[in-house]
């Protein structure tokens, strides 16, 4: 097996892992907004759970089609916030360290087309999602923080 494709399987294999725990992560989040009355932010991060497992199952196909075992690993525990502004913060903080390691995986991908363009599509939700994050953060400095949850409810 080349390196590149060893470099693609144990990539998306970490994508697999990472991401659906992520997702996990994403609606207990969904559901601490709830409950303090942020139904906006609930439903937002309920969006995610759903977009993250298709990613997962894009993943999982794409494992699958080069031949690869997938594995369901174990995941190391993460944190949960009821701190809105620390959550919004922490997530910022999740994407850009996922983007910056997945356009390494995006570059070993440039010659398994599928791959790539999977992987690129991922790439841009996770950079829509780093962009909103920081809008937020904006807001929150501009408006101020109650100005904002009042917006959320």
């Amino acid at each position: 097996m080349s390196g590149d494709k060893e470099k693609i399987i144990a990539g998306l294999q970490a994508i697999v892992t990472g991401l659906s725990q992520q997702a996990t992560g994403h609606a207990i989040q969904s559901r601490i907004f709830a409950s303090q009355g942020f139904s906006k932010l609930a439903e937002k991060y309920a969006e995610h759970v759903e977009e993250e497992q298709k990613y997962v199952n894009l993943c999982i196909d794409r494992l699958l089609d080069l031949g690869a075992d997938v594995k369901n690993e174990i995941k190391q525990e993460t944190p949960v916030h009821k701190d809105v502004v620390e959550w919004i913060k922490y997530d910022l903080q999740v994407s850009k360290n996922g983007l910056a390691w997945l356009a390494e995986i995006i570059e070993a991908a440039n010659n398994d087309l599928s791959t790539y363009d999977m992987l690129k599509d991922y790439y841009k939700d996770e950079e829509e999602d780093m962009y909103w994050a920081e809008q937020q953060l904006e807001l929150i400095e501009k408006i101020g923080l109650q100005n904002w949850l009042t917006k959320q409810v």
